[in-house]
């Protein structure tokens, strides 16, 4: 923190693309000024509520009921490095995107490669519980093609500050939660409402709209010519474009919504 009292945030300058064998390398900088990855900074875009919202009050089906308590489930889950089980989900996400390339330990310096603040990803875990890596691992698992390119910021004409891959991806987990309302007894907002009618259809239908999302957020960022510090305007307008899909007529899945077709496997 400097005296001024705004945290120290590390930044990503992308360089040239590793050598077959090696990790995608960045050289980190550092800049002052509030975060806008994790906690009260990012709060204040995803978790904000608009005036012209619409709250409803309404039954939910026994299946909805069961879909929404396991999806719950999930969310109330914290990352806990002391568990075996989350240890190795870790270590899973790390040899399923760098396949070639030997984890030396589970708190190390190369994590900073995929776009964690430190050498320990647990503390940035904090923003999005366990799901958050749940999430990039379905992510890499059901659509490596969207992945990597993303992780490796293969798209399009990239900005000399980038956003941190692992970083965004748990942002995008902490804002779809409170986006669809999943953390009270039943939802409020008609979005969360249709997607209750999803998740009940198909119960990965929260993983999938998090990967549709992130290669959402992708997108619109590189249509916006975004830099570091338009993270937060970059996900309002992804936000907003996800609460249009979700109220189309003729979304029946998850699969149904037009930013689904940006996914490659």
């Amino acid at each position: 923190m400097d005296e001024s009292g705004g945290s120290f945030v590390e930044v990503r300058r992308i360089s040239q693309a590793p050598d077959r064998g090696s990790v995608y390398h960045s050289s980190p900088e550092i800049i002052t000024g509030s975060t806008a990855w994790i906690g009260r900074g990012f709060s204040c875009v995803c978790a904000q509520r608009r005036e012209n919202d619409v709250r409803l009050s309404f039954d939910l089906t026994p299946s909805q009921e069961e879909c929404l308590h396991r999806l719950q489930n999930r969310i109330d889950i914290t990352y806990d490095g002391s568990k075996q089980e989350h240890q190795e989900a870790l270590r899973g996400l790390w040899y399923t995107a760098y396949p070639e390339v030997e984890l030396r330990d589970i708190i190390s310096e190369q994590w900073k490669e995929m776009g964690w603040q430190g050498k320990d990803p647990s503390t940035d875990f904090r923003g999005g519980g366990f799901i958050s890596l749940e999430n990039l691992l379905f992510f890499a698992r059901n659509y490596p093609k969207s992945f990597n390119d993303l992780l490796r910021k293969q798209d399009g004409n990239r900005a000399l500050w980038e956003y941190p891959f692992a970083v965004a991806g748990v942002n995008i987990t902490f804002m779809l939660i409170q986006m669809l309302d999943l953390q009270v007894v039943k939802p409020r907002s008609l979005v969360g409402v249709i997607f209750l009618k999803l998740l009940s259809e198909n119960d990965r239908a929260f993983d999938i709209l998090y990967c549709i999302t992130f290669k959402l957020m992708d997108q619109q960022w590189l249509a916006m010519r975004a830099s570091y510090m338009d993270f937060n305007m970059v996900m309002k307008s992804t936000r907003r474009q996800l609460e249009h899909e979700l109220l189309l007529e003729d979304v029946c899945r998850v699969e149904d919504l037009p930013s689904y077709s940006l996914l490659t496997r």
